[in-house]
């Protein structure tokens, strides 16, 4: 027989490969390696074979849909190796796009404006050319094996009896089922679970048994006392278990510890699990706020959309002043009257005027500062919850701030500049591991001493600070398997509060001991409620 147009059938060659890696790639980095390309798949036979019998007409359409079919999952499973390799889960296709435009918020307040405008159309280049090449691809193959049906038809006759053969022994050499067909599963079962997710997060917001409680019952313990939730970004269990940083951050916990107690503080410290990893913090908060596990946008929405009681709303209706300060919010936040806030501090209303620290803005030290300033500090005020993101410990984890005298904070512009290794926040994943490891650890550090410092300054009797993380860092920091778990403490200096506390078994301290109590992060509002209630 002889072969017409080899070029053609070259091309037709590097198609094959070109599909065969877009069908096998798995979409969990974890699972990435030279094996996971080493097989079989039977969709190029099913496909091709469906070409060879199809007329015509239907063919060319048959040859589109299919490459457009095989492109489209191909960027999906793309999305879900990057949100792996960050958020250590695979993308959502229902819940998941917001994401998209955080991390392009990341990207420019972290690296720019043009990093951001790159990132951007980088992505949409690479989506075109994955959809034009799997359609191209497709295309190339169908039309030599059109062209030399005979042959191709024997070909994909033997290929699919060595996939019977090669499934029924057992071999790993081929995909238990067509690769495409399974994605394509995979998808529509998301979807139709975040649609059952929605009923079944529409009915838990029904069932809330501190809905009906009247105001003067609510919070009573806490009467005339500030109350301050100071969320550690990343700050992580694996800052406390991972050998290469633990060590420096028990010292920062036990250095503070003792400073508290001598300055007549005491604390409680345990562990909740957060609903993400690396990643969505405001869901985080959520959860925590409102006692109901928020993993998702979709039920971010919901709830924000509803009437369901917070911590903050709950301290607002007994007559104290809840606030948020919130140095990474630079756009408009619609929720704020979900969560009962009476005012919010974005990062435009703080005024700072210092150097910028990578994607932290400001320091954490700056912010506190604007939090005594603007509230604590004032007379004739009521008493007042805040909640408080502290981002100086947020990726890419470096400049790191340097903890100066609080009265020399003043608008930040005395805040020394401290240019990073010239590495963008886009190139974290890439970074050396023990190097990235050595820039968390030290951006912990600091947001620990800074909200340590904070209470020795500032703290008195009707202080009540709480300071948690809001979830573990990205998997590069962690290693696989560190688990959702992060670190949560109670200081006060009135003992009669840590007495209400007593039932929980947190470990006295600023750092958990290994086996404390471990509690979902939705846990914490009807405990919280219920200890001071």
């Amino acid at each position: 027989m002889r072969i017409r147009r080899p070029l053609a059938i070259g091309a037709a060659i590097l198609a094959v490969l070109v599909l065969v890696a877009l069908l096998l790639a798995p979409d969990e980095v974890g699972r990435l390696s030279p094996a996971a390309f080493v097989r079989l798949p039977i969709d190029l036979i099913i496909g091709l074979g469906l070409i060879l019998v199809l007329p015509p007409k239907a063919r060319r359409v048959g040859v589109l849909v299919i490459g457009v079919v095989l492109g489209v999952l191909a960027i999906l499973k793309i999305l879900s190796l990057g949100f792996s390799t960050v958020l250590d889960r695979p993308f959502d296709p229902v819940a998941d796009w917001s994401f998209l435009g955080s991390g392009a918020t990341y990207l420019r307040l972290s690296s720019g404006r043009g990093v951001e405008v790159a990132a951007i159309v980088g992505v949409i280049l690479l989506s075109l050319l994955v959809l034009g090449l799997a359609v191209v691809a497709f295309r190339s193959i169908a039309k030599v094996s059109v062209d030399h049906r005979t042959p191709a038809g024997v070909v994909l006759g033997v290929l699919a009896v060595g996939w019977v053969i090669l499934a029924i022994t057992g071999a790993q050499l081929v995909t238990a089922v067509p690769v495409a067909a399974r994605d394509g599963y995979d998808r529509v079962r998301q979807v139709t679970a975040g649609i059952e997710d929605q009923r079944q997060f529409a009915a838990a917001l029904k069932q809330d048994q501190f809905a009906d409680v009247p105001a003067d019952r609510l919070l009573t313990g806490l009467r005339g006392k500030d109350v301050v939730f100071a969320i550690i970004e990343s700050y992580g269990r694996t800052a406390l278990d991972r050998p290469e940083i633990a060590p420096q951050i028990d010292q920062v916990l036990a250095d503070g510890t003792a400073r508290l107690a001598r300055a007549g503080y005491a604390a409680r410290s345990g562990f909740l699990t957060s609903p993400v990893v690396g990643g969505g913090s405001w869901l985080a908060d959520s959860t925590l706020l409102s006692g109901l596990w928020v993993d998702n946008q979709q039920r971010y929405d919901t709830l924000t959309r509803s009437d369901r009681l917070t911590l903050t709303s709950a301290y607002a209706k007994s007559g104290g002043r809840a606030v948020a300060v919130m140095p990474a919010t630079v756009a408009d936040f619609p929720e704020a009257g979900f969560f009962g806030y009476d005012q919010v501090y974005a990062s435009k209303d703080l005024d700072y005027q210092g150097p910028l620290y990578a994607f932290a803005m400001m320091p954490d030290q700056y912010t506190l500062s604007q939090f005594q300033q603007r509230e604590r500090a004032q007379t004739g005020r009521p008493p007042v919850m805040a909640v408080i993101p502290l981002i100086s410990s947020h990726a890419p984890w470096e400049p790191v701030p340097t903890l100066r005298s609080w009265d020399q904070v003043g608008d930040g512009s005395t805040f020394e500049s401290k240019p990073g290794s010239g590495d963008s926040a886009d190139l974290v994943i890439h970074r050396d591991p023990a190097r990235l490891r050595a820039d968390y650890r030290t951006a912990i550090s600091y947001s620990l001493q800074t909200v340590i410092s904070y209470v020795e300054t500032y703290g008195d009797d009707n202080l009540v600070l709480v300071f948690l993380g809001d979830h573990q860092p990205a998997p590069a920091v962690t290693g696989p398997g560190a688990g959702r778990d992060v670190p949560i403490t109670i200081v006060a200096r009135d003992r009669t509060l840590l007495d209400r506390t007593t039932s929980w078994g947190w470990t006295d301290g600023l750092r958990p001991a290994a086996n404390a109590p471990v509690w979902p992060m939705d846990q914490f509002r009807d405990r919280f409620l219920t200890a001071f209630s």
